[in-house]
């Protein structure tokens, strides 16, 4: 993506187009790169006029120019990975004709730029959903991938979680009634195309903040640099030496270039610009840089249990036979009777019984089984095995006290062994169903909520970043805990209501906490409004869209994670780099200044007693500073990659990541201005640049 030769030529005008002081001024550290580039130019042309043409002046000035052309490249290219997105989101953006519904239900043909919340529309198959909106008639299922690229359709229908509807989307069969609830110029795609453009970013509090401490930096520098004119005057006059040709503007304009943190400055627009992209190539929308940036400083998870720590789907993980009963009948009988069990629990079981014994149901001819379906009513399936159109075996399986019904209304009577096994399962958080043949039960299918592998493994990760993780769920206390203690959750909340996940938050973010929740029901709304960082699925209804501050177009809540993990990323790419920059500057500052002055206070020597502080032993104060300023201009090029990609995320506490920023981007701060200015000085000289 870095090396796309379009981007990179569209990154190059608008780095142009960002001279502009009035954009130059939103950056202050740039600004004072801008404003010490004119005045150079302006003291290189007054010298022109004059007669006095200095080719050292003319590569200040250049490069000066190229230090503010880099920096507003790296914003640019940032910028314009995501106008990349947006124009295939335009695209989507059709004149689309809609068949609205008047309020006597007379159907009309109007352009889908006249609707307006409230508005009731019809969509048939291969119709254009044209606007944003909520099913309230009928079900659908929806062609999605313009926004998601998930190629797969999704169903769409009226009442429940997944009512919501998005302009731009195709309805590929049936047909629906949406009510629009979206505005003109507001609907979810319109903020899409703001948010990845960038047009809409704000800075985050911590950017603005940053922003604060690299301005007075930049303040103290230029009254540094200012004073320094003023000492080098009083000690060149002291000493009987004339220091004119070293202390002048361009010199002077350039060492302050050099000290004050452009490289930081030059790239934390762009840092936080990917932060938003790279959220957005995991298909989640933020809807502004400030949840990004919450991702990251976010200390608690609330995590649905279903569909998020577990599967969703309950599954057959054991058959327990009561004493006397061989295991392989217990589950040869209970896969012939859920043969016609369509529900996950019964494939399941299915499946269990031919890896655990290796049983297909071949002993069961078609056309003498008569098969009992599962129903919500009856609560259990089965098969009656025939004989001359007369049954001669009666397989059923299902919950305890249908199959207790079943087995007395048979005649028969429940075995008091089968209790304890059933307690058993539901304690350890299972769910139990029972397998009887005629009036006789065989034993017990242990049912269990399977959590999900390597969820345990990344929880702890989280525990390592210091982050605590609750699991919320609709269980009783006894399966919550269960389940909790499997999958390595810090804390559970069972029998959670709206109510109860709202005051949760609520009660975390009292104690200091920032906390982050997923959610797609209209009564998850109060809870993802309330939360730091509420990531609200794209599946989900339009009310838990509008009350989160990202969207998750996959509707996947594990992307939960992955939005932590990529919140702190940007917020270690951002500290890492501040903490290169800041190095940088320090060791700037020690290899210029004493090169610049190290014939002050000179005797019999040429040299004088700063020259000791030289260790470079770099050749002049004019090479020192033009190597200088060229290492500043070069090191924000080269840092371009890393702000746009973002350092290797590692799960680690705060202490840790500290100790690592010090060491590899501190430590690698102040030595590679040493290195990289000595080389640079070592090629000017060579090349004859310093004249």
């Amino acid at each position: 993506m870095l090396l796309d030769s379009v981007l990179l030529r569209q990154a190059t005008i608008d780095a142009f187009r960002k001279l502009n002081p009035k954009e130059q001024i939103k950056n202050p550290v740039m600004f004072v790169v801008l404003v010490g580039t004119i005045l150079t130019a302006v003291s290189f042309s007054t010298n022109v006029i004059r007669g006095n043409f200095s080719a050292f002046e003319l590569q200040i000035c250049l490069w000066l120019f190229f230090t503010l052309m880099f920096a507003n490249f790296a914003e640019a290219l940032a910028e314009g990975r995501g106008k990349a997105q947006a124009e295939s989101l335009k695209r989507m953006r059709t004149a689309t004709i809609a068949r609205r519904l008047s309020g006597d239900d007379h159907e009309e043909s109007v352009n889908a730029g006249l609707l307006k919340t409230g508005d009731r529309v019809i969509c048939e198959s291969g119709d254009i959903i044209p606007g944003d909106g909520e099913v309230v008639e009928g079900i659908a299922s929806v062609d999605e991938s313009a926004i998601t690229g998930e190629s797969a359709p999704v169903i769409r229908e009226s009442g429940g979680d997944r009512s919501a509807v998005t302009g731009g989307t195709r309805v590929i069969s049936d047909r629906i009634v949406v009510r629009i609830t979206a505005e003109q110029g507001r609907s979810f795609l319109d903020r899409m195309i703001g948010l990845v453009e960038g047009a809409r970013r704000q800075k985050t509090p911590n950017e603005i903040a940053l922003s604060l401490v690299l301005s007075g930096l930049t303040i103290i520098f230029v009254l540094a640099v200012t004073t320094l004119k003023l000492f080098a005057d009083y000690s060149a006059r002291e000493a009987g030496q004339d220091m004119s040709s070293v202390v002048t503007l361009p010199i002077l304009i350039s060492l302050l270039v050099c000290l004050i943190p452009t490289t930081i400055g030059g790239l934390l627009s762009a840092i936080g610009i990917s932060g938003m992209d790279r959220m957005i190539r995991k298909n989640v929308i933020a809807t502004s840089g400030r949840a990004v940036e919450a991702a990251g400083d976010v200390d608690v998870l609330l995590l649905d249990k279903t569909g998020t720590i577990t599967f969703g789907n309950r599954m057959a993980t054991e058959f327990i036979p009561v004493p006397g009963v061989p295991v392989q009948t217990l589950a040869e009988t209970a896969q012939l009777a859920s043969l016609s069990d369509e529900t996950p629990e019964g494939r399941s079981i299915v499946v269990l019984a031919k890896e655990r014994f290796g049983l297909r149901a071949e002993t069961l001819p078609p056309h003498l089984a008569r098969f009992v379906p599962f129903s919500a009513q009856t609560r259990m399936s089965g098969v009656d095995v025939l004989e001359s159109a007369e049954p001669v075996r009666t397989l059923r399986k299902g919950s305890g006290d249908a199959i207790r019904k079943h087995i007395e209304e048979n005649g028969g009577t429940w075995p008091s062994e089968i209790d304890p096994i059933m307690d058993r399962v539901s304690k350890s958080g299972g769910t139990p169903l029972v397998v009887a043949e005629e009036h006789f039960v065989l034993g017990v299918v242990h049912l269990k909520d399977v959590v999900k592998g390597g969820i345990k493994e990344r929880f702890a990760q989280l525990r390592s970043m210091g982050i605590r993780t609750i699991m919320v769920t609709g269980d009783n206390p006894l399966t919550a805990a269960s389940i909790a203690a499997e999958a390595g959750v810090d804390d559970f909340m069972a029998q959670a209501s709206p109510e109860a996940k709202l005051n949760r938050i609520r009660q975390e973010q009292a104690n200091g906490h920032l906390v982050a929740m997923t959610g797609d029901g209209t009564n998850d709304a109060p809870a993802l409004a309330q939360a730091d960082v509420g990531v609200a699925m794209n599946t989900g209804t339009q009310a838990a869209r509008e009350a989160g501050n990202m969207v998750d177009l996959d509707s996947n809540p594990t992307k939960l994670i992955e939005v932590v993990e990529t919140g702190k990323q940007l917020l270690m790419t951002r500290g890492a780099l501040t903490t290169f920059s800041v190095a940088n500057d320090v060791a700037k500052y020690f290899a210029i200044v004493p090169a610049m002055f190290s014939a002050l206070y000179a005797t019999a020597v040429s040299t004088g007693p700063l020259a000791q502080l030289n260790i470079m032993r770099l050749e002049s104060p004019q090479s020192a500073i033009l190597s200088a300023v060229i290492f500043n201009a070069l090191i924000i090029v080269a840092l371009i990659p890393l702000a746009l990609k973002g350092i290797k995320y590692r799960p680690m506490g705060a202490e840790a990541v500290l100790r690592r920023n010090l060491f590899v981007y501190g430590f690698g701060g102040l030595v590679t201005p040493f290195v990289g200015i000595k080389l640079i000085d070592i090629l000017v000289t060579r090349l004859g640049l310093i004249s």
